[in-house]
């Protein structure tokens, strides 16, 4: 069975548990499925320098996921190559005292790219939703309310013009265990690491139902949520790759014709 991403249907109930999360790629090998998605980048890069060029249309990519679910590396990997004038990053932290003395979609909001980019966000308005249900840091009909918000505002994204892709990847505990076991081990990881880690790993349950309910109620036919399976890295990969290039093949942008008469046009 090939690793790729798993579309959440709209409003479908969805259970992560029931969701593998070392999806096999197909492939004899880890170096199989890295050859693929080096075959693959020059494809993307040729993509996205036409969305670019174009200039009609903006487009988000979120990603999502349990610490240490390989958000960075994700990023990295895929976006690797491509021209850096059309791209912005954006990770989205703790708010700032500014943020928090205004809505909680007004960060947000700021971080759209403009028509001709692709923005990259590092978590999201999601966290609005996950992180202050399950730290309780809002009553519960604060964040219930959100779900229906976040919709509205992904719709008028999309209704002037901006693509919205959400990436949720998903590991299993025993691999967060793994990778968190690897950054103590590792100096030269030890910059990753973070004692919140080890209290947000003690919920892990309430994470993983904060996540059900955000696949399924912001699952919508304007801006679906996808499912990576990533215990993987390198079945990840290719299956962001795969997912994004499709994607860009179709919206297929067409870059503008010249204003001007090119055969009058002589280099001296």
């Amino acid at each position: 069975m090939k690793t790729k991403a798993i579309v959440c249907e709209p409003g479908k109930r969805v259970r992560l548990d029931r969701i593998p999360t070392d999806g096999e790629d197909g492939s004899d090998s880890k170096q199989d499925a890295t050859a693929r998605t080096e075959l693959l980048r020059p494809r993307l890069r040729h993509l996205q320098e036409r969305f670019y060029a174009e200039g009609q249309r903006g487009m988000i990519v979120v990603f999502q996921a349990m610490d240490t679910g390989g958000k960075d590396g994700a990023v990295r990997n895929l976006f690797t190559g491509v021209d850096p004038a059309g791209m912005e990053v954006t990770g989205f932290k703790g708010p700032t005292s500014t943020d928090l003395a205004h809505d909680y979609l007004w960060r947000i909001h700021r971080a759209v790219p403009p028509r001709g980019k692709i923005g990259v966000w590092n978590r999201s308005h999601y966290e609005d939703i996950l992180a202050v249900r399950v730290r309780k840091l809002v009553p519960d009909e604060v964040w219930k309310r959100r779900f229906a918000q976040i919709n509205d505002f992904e719709r008028m994204l999309t209704e002037e013009g901006m693509v919205v892709v959400k990436y949720f990847l998903h590991i299993s505990h025993d691999t967060q265990k793994k990778r968190l076991e690897e950054r103590l081990a590792d100096p030269t990881k030890h910059w990753k690491f973070d004692p919140a880690d080890l209290e947000d790993r003690m919920l892990w349950d309430e994470y993983q139902h904060a996540y059900e309910d955000v696949l399924e109620k912001c699952s919508t036919a304007h801006a679906p949520w996808k499912i990576i399976p990533a215990d993987r890295k390198w079945a990840r990969n290719l299956a962001l790759m795969e997912d994004m290039v499709e994607i860009l093949e179709d919206l297929d942008p067409r870059p503008p014709l010249a204003k001007f008469d090119l055969s009058k046009i002589k280099i001296q």
